[in-house]
């Protein structure tokens, strides 16, 4: 089994913000593969399903924590513990600063780099999961960092948003696969660009984390 997590913050007032595009990325991924309807359990919302893979068919426990980001391990380990999920089959689609508006970039294990919900997973259950990096882009001054990530998408961010959910949604069975570069190449080939690599962890020396947004659930 795959547990595919959307990272988030729950309830209307966040639900167009930037934090919460993982939440978005695994709602489109359920919605295009017609997992069952969405359950609460684990302090989350759940959907079951499959995906036809390129090796085979594989069932799937899409998950959106609702304790906040700040406490998404609490969350992911519930579920993880219950269907006995090693971290290997943990992916999690999540905002990522660093990264232009609209790219995508697929790693195993590493650290937070300031992100508190996969800091709290990783607190949870260990580094060595699966991390799906969706960009949203600097606001280019560390004043504004805040105000952007819990700010909503705009107009002008449509442009990519919506076809790189679309993009992400097809390419989902190469996540059920293992496939994290089939997966990359795939949505940029849907999205006219040129292919990816997947990024290799990197061991990393203790160093104090960047300033982080701070959550709701602080």
């Amino acid at each position: 089994m795959l547990l595919l997590v959307g990272l988030g913050n729950p309830g209307r007032d966040y639900a167009g913000h930037r934090h919460n595009v993982g939440f978005m990325a695994v709602d489109a991924i359920a919605a295009r593969h017609r997992f069952a309807p969405w359950k609460k359990q684990f302090k989350a919302e759940t959907a079951e399903g499959f995906l036809d893979s390129p090796r085979g068919r594989v069932k799937v426990l899409a998950l959106k924590p609702q304790t906040y980001m700040n406490l998404s391990g609490e969350a992911v380990q519930a579920a993880a513990h219950f269907y006995r999920i090693d971290p290997a089959d943990i992916a999690v689609l999540y905002d990522e600063l660093d990264l232009a508006a609209g790219k995508i970039r697929v790693k195993t294990g590493g650290g937070a780099a300031g992100h508190n919900g996969i800091r709290s997973i990783a607190g949870a259950l260990g580094p060595d999961f699966r991390r799906i990096r969706i960009g949203i882009a600097h606001p280019g001054d560390k004043t504004r960092v805040t105000g952007h990530v819990l700010g909503n998408f705009t107009k002008d961010d449509q442009a990519w948003l919506a076809p790189l959910l679309d993009a992400v949604a097809e390419a989902a069975p190469f996540l059920a696969a293992a496939d994290d570069v089939g997966f990359m190449n795939k949505v940029a080939v849907l999205r006219g660009e040129p292919p990816e690599k997947a990024e290799k962890p990197k061991a990393e020396k203790p160093k104090a984390e960047k300033p982080v947004p701070k959550d709701p659930s602080s």
